[in-house]
């Protein structure tokens, strides 16, 4: 169990970074935050709301109270909330790359990474920027149990 744990707690990032984009760079979405703290104990009722609609800048907002520090000692709602909208924004190098740009160029590229990372020892690349592909956070997490199943 102990080492399960280990291995989730393993940070990643990408991939062409770790080989110092010897191979070129690959590219990348990121994303850009806009924070807000609001005068009333509620915005939008939960922790994210997406928008996929053309008219709308941003593509999510968070409100943070509604992950865990919603409430003060008695279980009341707190008097204010914050609230982040999320922007797609491009990448550059030095950004902070989220999402991988999936198309023939990178995908190609990524492959010759791909078969750099495995001839490495005893490193794992996983993630979305370790294997350069968009999950689900669901699918994240089941993929890095599955990775340290596979490592023990």
């Amino acid at each position: 169990r102990r080492q399960r744990q280990m291995c989730i707690e393993t940070d990643t990032g990408p991939i062409d970074a770790y080989f110092d984009y010897k191979l070129g760079t690959l590219e990348y979405r990121s994303v850009r935050f806009e924070n807000e703290l609001l005068d009333k104990p509620s915005f939008q009722g939960n922790a994210a709301v997406n928008y996929t609609d053309r008219e709308t800048p941003w593509t999510r907002i968070i409100e943070h109270k509604w992950f865990e520090f919603g409430k003060d000692e008695q279980g009341q709602d707190l008097p204010k909330t914050v609230i982040s909208r999320e922007y797609s924004s491009e990448w550059k190098p030095g950004d902070e790359p989220y999402y991988p740009v999936n198309d023939e160029k990178n995908g190609a590229l990524y492959s010759k990474y791909r078969e750099l990372a495995q001839k490495e020892k005893k490193v794992v690349f996983g993630g979305r920027l370790g294997e350069y592909k968009y999950y689900d956070m669901d699918k994240v997490i089941e993929a890095a149990w599955e990775m340290c199943e596979a490592q023990n």
